[in-house]
């Protein structure tokens, strides 16, 4: 069964590269990913004769799932398995230099979501092409990872309760390309695997006053100051050093002349928990030392809290029976338990609060290259050489027990 399902990777792999340039050629941003989800309809359209169905248009216009049913003899209407691949790129301009580079001006696929839509393409071809089938398989085409929540939006609309297409899904499996790991190597880890991912805007307000006369003004700028740099209290004072929390000011606005005091300024940053009661502490302690800081300068403090991501959770069960899969799959020396989670975030776990969910990483470095470009960076490109262990591990994990 492995060196049949290997053969028909291999078959597919130069077919699937030119499609992973193709999209990394036309990168289009979150919920406007029209032109991904018709190449995508195309290519599940050749695998109907093999009973493949799918739907489109979900998501706000470019989300698609496709279901795989079992072959005859399966448990036709039993809970199935889904896979799920983020579609959408990122407003950065891309200076990789590769002859397939974007060709949409300040927008590149720097996550390597180029990659994931092509492994699952391989997954659905290479998974209806097996005489057996035990269980059916959900393809998940998801826009809107970056921003957007596009896994929320297609969780509230039903890809997994089963009222859009084919029966429920049981359980839920994702992966990311992984720069810094090992080419070919895979790895998750039981529990919190990413942060949650909220956000806050500050805007505070003083008076205004000439520079020179600073006795008549209530200085937002200092109350300004004073906030960005208190608010690591979060870090080292408020969580305990075993607890894993960032708070990271990004942007700072105010001003609009040297010899002028102004009125307002505001900043926005940041806050990466892995625990829920780190998530509300980190919150009330922002409103809490932000507001007090503005009453202290004789300020106002209006706060915007942005209710982010939730933590990306895999089962622990689950990820027991990911790791017998993906060592029998890959050899145990290509398989890893990530000695730690990461403080980025991922919209995948919204069907990990509904579902029992793995979500794991892939690796991208090749041998001897010490300092990838990594995700989000304008260097950044996903490793064709990866493609065929991502397609195997898809297909491992819809088809093993």
């Amino acid at each position: 069964m492995r060196d049949n399902v290997r053969s028909l990777i291999a078959a597919e792999v130069p077919s699937l590269i030119a499609i992973r340039r193709d999209l990394h050629a036309h990168p289009e941003l979150f919920f406007q990913e029209t032109r991904t989800s018709a190449v995508i309809q195309k290519e599940l359209a050749k695998l109907e004769p093999a009973g493949l169905r799918f739907k489109a248009g979900l998501a706000k216009g470019t989300g698609v799932l496709a279901f795989l049913p079992p072959t005859k003899g399966g448990a036709e209407h039993s809970p199935s398995i889904g896979l799920r691949a983020d579609m959408d790129a990122l407003p950065i301009a891309e200076k990789t230099g590769k002859p397939y580079a974007s060709t949409t001006p300040g927008v590149m696929h720097a996550c390597g979501h180029d990659g994931h839509v092509t492994m699952l393409l391989g997954a659905a071809r290479v998974l209806s092409r097996l005489p057996v089938r035990a269980r059916g398989v959900h393809f998940v085409f998801q826009p809107a990872e970056e921003s957007g929540g596009g896994a929320n939006v297609l969780c509230n609309e039903g890809v997994l309760d089963g009222s859009v297409l084919g029966p429920r899904i049981e359980r839920m499996y994702g992966l990311h390309g992984w720069p810094m790991q090992t080419l070919n190597a895979v790895g998750t880890r039981p529990g919190p695997l990413l942060a949650a991912t909220d956000e806050f805007t500050v805007t505070i307000r003083g008076e205004q006053s000439h520079a020179a006369y600073p006795h008549f003004s209530r200085d937002s700028i200092l109350c300004l100051a004073h906030c960005v740099s208190s608010l690591q209290q979060l870090v080292a004072r408020n969580s305990s050093p075993f607890d894993n929390v960032v708070c990271s000011v990004t942007i700072i606005q105010g001003g609009s002349a040297t010899n002028i005091i102004p009125r307002e300024a505001s900043f926005q940053g940041t806050i990466r928990t892995l625990a829920k009661h780190t998530r509300e502490l980190a919150k009330k302690r922002l409103f809490e030392i932000v507001g007090g800081i503005a009453a202290a300068h004789q300020c106002e403090a209006d706060i915007q809290w942005h209710e982010g991501y939730p933590v990306t959770y895999n089962d622990p069960a689950l990820t027991d029976g990911w790791f017998e899969t993906a060592r029998r799959t890959l050899g145990e020396g290509r398989v890893e338990m990530l000695p730690e989670p990461t403080m980025g975030g991922e919209d995948f776990s919204y069907y990990a609060q509904r579902v029992p969910s793995v979500f794991f990483t892939l690796g991208l470095r090749k041998a001897g290259d010490q300092s990838p470009a990594t995700l989000h960076q304008p260097e950044f490109d996903f490793n064709d050489d990866a493609i065929a262990t991502g397609v195997e591990m898809f297909v491992a994990l819809a088809t093993d027990a």
